[in-house]
């Protein structure tokens, strides 16, 4: 048994929600394992990797089963997609329950209500809040938060991302369909202080990413839920998120793969490289981020949270994204062992 708090991971047993298990256990957490699946739970409790630990089964269309999934527990992180599902009833549990809650969507519409719907709420209570603390969202809100220093407002911020493949996982596939039904197959920008929906296509660009990978084409406007965790906190205008064109093909087309564990964590051979620029006026500056597998390394993104969360490092309450609820340069130097970043 781990010597810290408990914390309960509901969507335990999915591609993410394993990687945030296994790395709660590692940093020496009690855990509490819940999801709507009492067969995948009981499944993952009996395995070697979350053998012992706490299975309470869940659903979210019933508070009764949350509320007991959360009893007893200092924190809960949100890892069951699509989260227009399960965000809001796991956040109104976590408030009965009076603990933070931590989620890693990257549903653009479910960041959007989790702030519209829950900041005053949570703010009076003095809860804790951090949606989207997950690749898509918390690294990228970091790192511009990062490259900003001691910037208070920047004209534009461009988050490129280039990713030696996409292999989506069943959750991906799922949590992309929804929000594309929420908003009727239209795509969406920030850009002059505001979200757009647009019909038209997203431009085809040629984004300068730092060596060795260099110039590459890449789907402009490619728009991720850092449109919502950036602007949220920082004063910056135009925020784009852009994918190198093979990511996205890989992303979109339906006869991918899903990712293939390739070492003992279960991680695939998918590397990545983002690269956060912000501009004001005739001045740039930039954050770059390399890691491994985009799935494995939001465990440790969301697991750090927490744990700052619980440790009383915190800068805000309410909610609110990574880069106001922590202090993003810190936070990124903490993860040096799952990813590198360089501040220009």
């Amino acid at each position: 048994m781990g010597s810290k708090p408990a914390v309960a991971v509901f969507g335990a047993y999915g591609h993410t929600g394993r990687f945030v298990v296994a790395h709660l256990r590692e940093r020496g957490f009690v855990l509490v394992l819940s999801g709507r699946d009492a067969g995948k739970l009981e499944a993952l409790a009996a395995s070697a990797s979350a053998s012992g630990l706490d299975a309470r089964p869940a659903s979210a269309g019933n508070p009764d089963s949350l509320d007991r999934a959360l009893a007893g527990t200092a924190a809960v992180i949100n890892c069951a997609g699509p989260f227009a599902t399960t965000a809001a009833p796991v956040i109104e549990a976590a408030l009965r329950a009076g603990i933070p809650y931590v989620d890693v969507t990257g549903e653009i519409e479910s960041g959007v209500d989790t702030f519209a719907d829950f900041t005053d709420r949570a703010r009076a209570a003095g809860a804790v809040i951090v949606p989207a603390m997950a690749f898509y969202g918390g690294l990228g809100d970091l790192l511009v938060t990062a490259a900003m220093g001691d910037w208070t407002a920047a004209d534009e911020a461009h988050i490129a991302y280039a990713l030696s493949n996409w292999h989506p996982t069943t959750g991906t596939r799922a949590t992309s369909k929804v929000s594309r039904l929420r908003r009727g197959g239209r795509r969406i920008r920030y850009a002059g202080g505001q979200l757009e929906y647009r019909d038209d296509a997203s431009p085809n660009l040629q984004w300068p990413f730092p060596d060795p990978i260099g110039s590459r084409a890449v789907i402009g406007e490619f728009t991720t839920v850092d449109v919502v965790t950036v602007p949220s906190h920082l004063s910056i205008s135009d925020v784009h998120t852009h994918m190198t064109v093979e990511a996205a093909r890989e992303v979109l087309a339906p006869d991918t793969p899903t990712p293939a564990a390739t070492d003992a964590y279960g991680r695939s051979a998918q590397t990545f490289l983002v690269d956060a620029v912000v501009r004001r006026g005739g001045t740039e500056r930039r954050a770059v981020a390399r890691g491994r597998d985009i799935y494995a390394v939001t465990a440790p993104l969301a697991v750090e949270a927490v744990h700052r969360i619980l440790t009383g490092r915190t800068r805000a309450t309410g909610v609110a994204s990574a880069g106001k609820m922590f202090d993003a340069p810190d936070f990124l130097r903490a993860l040096s062992q799952h990813i590198s970043v360089e501040l220009h």
